[in-house]
């Protein structure tokens, strides 16, 4: 490989079935794609501390042991949380796909699927994650973001106001404030917001953003008239107008 030949994306691909891990495999490589294959959540985690850096996870939700909903929660809530994921399932119930979305996977596909569409979702999801400027890239991996009167659990995804009651949250609602309290001072417009909150579902979102700031306003006691946390720049977007300091506890 010659200095301005870019190195092939990595892949990690988590699925208990062998003959799916070989095919899916041997695609994705014909592609120019490299792919290390391990069949649990257990092998999943040996290899993103031996075999990495990976830039995707392809997971399967179906598994022994720890499931994929499982294993993708406790991604995002570790210090592989920028790691973008694809969730694979044979289940077809929408249920299912809502759930892994709120958990936090990139896009969703379920089995049976041609290889095809899967390496398009794969190049989809990279590239939405690569269109981020760096410091619009939350690197932090502290267990609390206190701002103002309030604490964001990021491991149970609930507010906790100064007596520590807990106020909870719907997965939209948690990824929004989320990438408003990471940013924080900063102007997010829609379009930054969607790119880092969603895949597919993000012309559902874009239609709802706005419903979403005034239910996260209500939630934090914000005056929508003269908002304190959450401020709309007039033509641009959203600020979260506060600072935050991590915490570990």
């Amino acid at each position: 490989m010659n200095a301005t030949t870019p190195a092939a994306d990595h892949l990690l691909l988590v699925d208990d079935d062998r003959e799916i891990r070989d095919l899916v495999s041997a695609y994705l490589q014909k592609n120019g794609l490299r792919v290390t294959t391990v069949p649990t959540g257990r092998h999943m985690r040996q290899a993103l501390e031996t075999s990495g850096p990976f830039d995707l996870v392809i997971l399967d939700l179906m598994l022994p042991g720890e499931d994929g909903l499982t294993l993708c929660r406790d991604l995002r809530a570790g210090k592989h949380k920028a790691l973008p994921i694809i969730m694979l399932t044979a289940r077809g119930d929408e249920a299912d796909r809502v759930l892994g979305l709120e958990m936090g996977a990139d896009d969703y596909l379920a089995k049976p699927f041609a290889a095809r569409e899967l390496l398009a979702r794969v190049k989809s999801v990279l590239r939405r994650t690569r269109m981020l400027p760096p410091n619009l890239r939350s690197t932090d991996e502290a267990r609390f973001l206190a701002f103002g009167d309030w604490r964001l659990d990021t491991v149970e995804r609930v507010l906790l106001d100064r007596e520590g009651t807990v106020v909870s949250l719907s997965g939209a609602e948690y990824r929004l404030l989320r990438v408003l309290v990471d940013h924080a001072q900063k102007v997010l417009t829609r379009d930054q917001i969607l790119s880092i909150t969603q895949g597919r579902e993000a012309e559902l979102f874009e239609r709802s953003i706005d419903l979403m700031v005034s239910r996260l306003r209500k939630c934090l006691g914000d005056d929508a008239r003269e908002p304190r946390y959450i401020k709309t720049v007039r033509s641009e977007g959203y600020v979260f107008a506060v600072q935050v300091e991590a915490q570990d506890a």
